[in-house]
């Protein structure tokens, strides 16, 4: 952690809620030669997640892009709560949040670009990858080792359940 985070914040966490691309990807957008977009993921992240999922953490994807890969590969992972080409992230999270009694000072939220900042800024651990925008960093209470789409997943996941 490259700002140390209290083991108490990181305990009280009861969810665990990611923007996609440039965290769970490398931010690059990949054409094939008829067109098809294509993402890369790290099989590290998608462990970190079952593992964090598995010890009671609800775990959601909140993306601005509408992607057929992203549902593709939640579904792999076995995450129910997706959220694609969603404007207002935060009001995506509160609506989540909400049935299940959860709130915002017991979310870690993992973000990378500047529409990640109003939700950074309302939940109880805002979390930055290490090669997120200056601003996002500045917002974050911690900030990964690790680049998007490289790890930085699966140290926060690891980091939640070193915690408990």
């Amino acid at each position: 952690m490259s700002r140390s985070v209290p083991r108490r914040m990181l305990r009280k966490i009861r969810a665990l809620v990611l923007d996609v691309d440039g965290v769970l990807t490398d931010g690059g957008m990949y054409y094939g030669p008829t067109g098809e977009g294509l993402k890369r993921f790290n099989v590290k992240d998608g462990l970190g997640l079952r593992l964090v999922a598995a010890s009671g953490i609800a775990i959601a994807l909140i993306s601005g892009e509408n992607s057929e890969i992203l549902k593709r590969r939640a579904e792999k992972l076995q995450i129910e709560h997706v959220f694609v080409g969603v404007e207002d992230k935060l009001g995506t999270l509160v609506e989540f949040l909400a049935p299940r009694g959860i709130a915002l000072g017991e979310v870690a939220y993992v973000g990378d670009d500047l529409n990640d900042l109003p939700v950074l800024e309302a939940v109880g651990l805002p979390i930055a990858v290490a090669d997120a925008v200056a601003r996002v960093r500045k917002a974050a209470a911690w900030i990964t080792s690790r680049p998007g789409g490289d790890g930085a997943v699966r140290e926060v996941c690891d980091g939640i359940l070193a915690a408990r």
